[in-house]
């Protein structure tokens, strides 16, 4: 079983490639462009260094939100358009999960992993290794980080926080939770394409035409075009 794995949801490209058991490569970048541009170059010289086709390939995982909607978009729709033509499974995996299964296997509390929404605002979650898997304690939500920080004082448990955007809200949380906030190290913060394969690995397949991202709230784009469509029919 030979999986590829693509990730774009946030400033964080990255792409794998597994086989079983074994994670052939990975390709991860942190840097504010266009993934439009570098996702497809990305994996082709991934598939060559690797020494691999597209007919070997078996399923596709996709990180498929929260995060930027355009990142998020971009994920997906080539995950979409590869599986559908390869006629492969389509498997989406949660962009918070990615981030929490690394780091979080080692750990005995819970983890909290975050994106900025900004206004205050994050994209978390909660989970925890029980039996060595991987279990949502709270599942993905955009909520106010003072709110979310409040909530996990009531946690019986030391809470581990990780993401890119975690030196954001750092204060605030050490603020609130003291010496219950354990903090990932800068090394920690990518999400790992390796991470989303796995994940996804002995996941059933999904359809391929209804799959659609989570980005749990509208684009403003969105929210306005529908508030405006909303007067009109109202008169």
């Amino acid at each position: 079983m030979t999986i590829l794995a693509i990730d774009t949801s946030n400033n964080p490209l990255g792409v794998a490639l597994i086989d079983d058991n074994q994670v052939l490569g990975e390709y991860i970048t942190n840097l504010k462009k266009n993934h439009s541009v570098r996702i497809m170059p990305a994996i082709q010289t991934l598939m060559k260094d690797c020494d691999k086709e597209p007919a070997d390939l078996t399923k596709i995982v996709v990180a498929k939100g929260p995060g930027s909607y355009t990142g998020v978009r971009i994920g997906v729709t080539i995950a979409k358009t590869l599986a559908w033509t390869l006629n492969i499974p389509l498997v989406g995996i949660s962009s918070l999960e990615i981030l929490a299964a690394g780091t979080g296997r080692y750990f005995t509390g819970y983890v909290s992993p975050l994106f900025d929404a900004r206004r205050g605002q994050v994209y978390t979650a909660l989970y925890h290794y029980q039996d060595g898997k991987l279990t949502a304690v709270e599942q993905d939500q955009l909520v106010m980080l003072d709110d979310w920080a409040a909530k996990l004082t009531e946690m019986s448990k030391p809470i581990l926080f990780i993401g890119n955007d975690l030196p954001i809200h750092r204060a605030k949380i050490k603020e609130v939770l003291g010496s219950q906030a354990i903090f990932a190290s800068e090394t920690e913060y990518n999400p790992r394409p390796g991470e989303l394969a796995l994940l996804g690995r002995d996941k059933p397949g999904e359809d391929v035409h209804s799959f659609v991202p989570n980005y749990i709230r509208l684009a403003e784009a969105e929210a306005k075009w529908l508030e405006a469509k909303g007067k009109i029919l109202n008169g």
